[in-house]
């Protein structure tokens, strides 16, 4: 068996991204954002002052990057859990860090690394960036510059970067489990797993005639959206297996990897479409699991703000006693240590 849609969606007005969170979808269209399930239910809509561009998800919370601004977003609810960021000329890119907290690119030649909260940390001068390619640790974290070229950046107190090599690329992927697809102006694909000074592997895969839109790696290897909508399977082009889905259809220039058997396809339009393999249920079961440990994480990051938020009112207060239970129900030692020592001198 293969690829087949599961489930499609119309949207009201246009959308401009989409992106894959705990098992289901998060979708911009026109001035609202709404998280689809897995099963094609409507977990939340909600109504955005700006049309987002850009989305990343992490631990129950959603970066939108909309106008010039930078929001974070619970993924429970579609509550906004943080007034907004800005910067001259706007962001174009984000996603998340490993460990927690964001990245983004700015406009204007800069990165900006933010808390998991939305609270700014530090600011890199980088150049300009194309795309935010992912990040090979906490530290180190490879993009592609406006002029085609990958770099390697080290976003610690020691920032330093690197150009990775003189090859111009016209376009690349995300980083998926280390590995990472590439075009070259001539329009070769090539398949590369990059570390801080180069290439631990890199290899030419096809040289067909493809002008990928977007590239996602499933339990079945790498898929590729053709700008014509139609998706490619890269293992089997040029080997008289070729698999191709999406013939007639359009699949549009969106696409996102949900599991590692579902992924979803969308137009500008509106038009939006699940896919599942079933021949991949072993690796669906292993998804699954950890879209559902996804979703509890979220829910208990959601408590544990709520008790945090009460402990800091509660020490605001001068309710010392119930503030160090609090933070000790959190585990937040430091804090218990620092609240016991305020009460002896105050002799409480």
């Amino acid at each position: 068996m293969s690829w087949s849609i599961s489930w499609s969606w119309q949207a009201d007005s246009r959308i401009s991204t989409i992106a894959a969170v705990e098992g289901g979808v998060v979708v911009s269209s026109g001035l609202e954002l709404l998280l689809i399930e897995s099963n094609g239910d409507i977990r939340w809509r909600v109504k955005t002052p700006f049309k987002v561009h850009s989305i990343s998800y992490q631990n129950g919370v959603l970066a939108a990057l909309a106008a010039h601004g930078f929001y974070v977003i619970s993924t429970t609810d579609g509550s906004m859990l943080h007034d907004g960021r800005s910067t001259y000329g706007g962001f174009n890119d984000v996603i998340c860090r490993p460990g927690g907290g964001w990245i983004l690119s700015g406009k204007e030649g800069q990165m900006h690394l933010f808390s998991h909260e939305g609270i700014g940390i530090k600011r890199f001068e980088t150049g300009k960036v194309r795309r935010l390619v992912g990040w090979l640790d906490r530290e180190h974290i490879i993009w592609q510059s406006d002029d085609g070229k990958l770099w390697c950046g080290r976003l610690g107190s020691n920032y330093a970067k690197r150009c990775l090599e003189d090859r111009v690329w016209s376009w690349v992927s995300r980083l998926e489990q280390g590995r990472l697809l590439l075009q070259t102006s001539a329009g070769d694909i090539w398949e590369g797993v990059p570390h801080p000074f180069g290439w631990d592997y890199i290899e030419r895969l096809q040289s067909n005639s493809l002008e990928p839109m977007e590239g996602i790696r499933c339990g079945d290897g790498w898929w590729l959206l053709g700008i014509e909508g139609l998706l490619y399977h890269l293992s089997g082009i040029g080997d008289g297996s070729d698999v191709i889905l999406g013939e007639n259809m359009n699949l549009g220039d969106l696409l996102e990897k949900i599991t590692a058997d579902s992924m979803v396809t969308a137009t500008r339009t509106g038009l939006l479409r699940m896919w599942q393999a079933p021949h991949l249920a072993d690796s669906e079961r292993e998804s699954r699991y950890k879209a559902a440990a996804e979703a509890a994480l979220a829910r208990d990051w959601n408590e544990r703000k709520l008790l945090f938020n009460k402990a800091r009112q509660a020490e605001d207060d001068g309710r010392l006693s119930l503030a160090v239970e609090l933070y000790q129900a959190l585990g937040r030692q430091e804090d218990v240590k620092r609240l016991l020592k305020r009460q002896k001198e105050d002799g409480e």
